[in-house]
């Protein structure tokens, strides 16, 4: 699939209304940032173990690279270069890549941010030590191809971490129906539970391309306690790892 056409023009203009308040903590983000520590606490330790450092140092990963794939304005891409990493950050839109670049210029943080999809990156050949594409593959319409472009840009030795949502009956009734209808967490129209997919599915296309899951964990809302940890559920929300065994 050519690189424009696997692009959701709708989901574009719905995230480029949001991208003035993208870093605003009540803005329309504020689920992306609530979940933020616990996905950064996975991406941390899970990386850390890979590459063999110290997840409590200052700046653990000195001297790697990492592409962030669906950046946003950059609420991932920004503590991933505190930790040491050289970010790339990519986005199909120009008005959260401008942004991210604002936000980053403001925060004195050499991120670089291309306004491209990922089928265009993967094309020139370009590769990253770690490749992160969080809460993106559910808002593409052609989710192996992106993944394939995705598998691609892992250097050997590398690792890929995504998160999305299942597609489970649990999937649509709290990721849509509550997260959108009920509690209005994020705008109305922003998921299609046909797109969602199961672990499964993205493991048999990531091994296709050579990268091997090595680990899956669940993402969940304590109502109790206000606030979302890691879980054994992947019923509605989780994070997958996959490597590239050649190091």
């Amino acid at each position: 699939m050519a690189a424009q056409s696997n692009i959701d023009d709708a989901d574009i203009a719905r995230f480029a209304e949001q991208a003035p308040q993208w870093w605003d903590p009540h803005g329309t983000t504020k689920p992306l940032q609530r979940i933020n520590p616990v996905r950064l606490a996975f991406i941390r330790d899970r990386l850390a173990a890979r590459f063999g450092r110290d997840a409590k140092s200052l700046r653990p990963f000195a001297g790697l690279t990492l592409l962030d794939i669906g950046s946003g304005a950059g609420l991932v891409a920004e503590p991933m270069t505190r930790l040491g990493f050289a970010v790339t950050g990519i986005d199909a839109g120009d008005a959260v890549i401008n942004a991210a670049r604002a936000h980053a210029e403001g925060a004195a943080l050499a991120i670089t941010y291309r306004a491209e999809p990922v089928e265009r990156v993967a094309a020139k050949g370009n590769q990253f030590n770690a490749v992160l594409a969080l809460e993106v593959i559910e808002h593409v319409p052609d989710p192996d191809a992106f993944l394939r472009a995705a598998a691609s840009l892992v250097a050997p030795g590398g690792a890929l971490i995504l998160s999305t949502l299942n597609r489970t009956a649990r999937g649509f009734v709290l990721g849509i129906v509550a997260a959108e209808r009920i509690l209005g967490w994020v705008p109305r129209g922003t998921h299609d539970w046909r797109r969602f997919r199961r672990p499964s599915e993205l493991a048999a296309t990531l091994r296709r391309q050579g990268l091997l899951l090595e680990a899956m964990v669940g993402l969940s809302y304590d109502p109790i306690r206000d606030r979302w940890q890691l879980t054994s559920d992947i019923a509605v929300n989780y994070l997958i790892m996959a490597v590239h065994p050649h190091r």
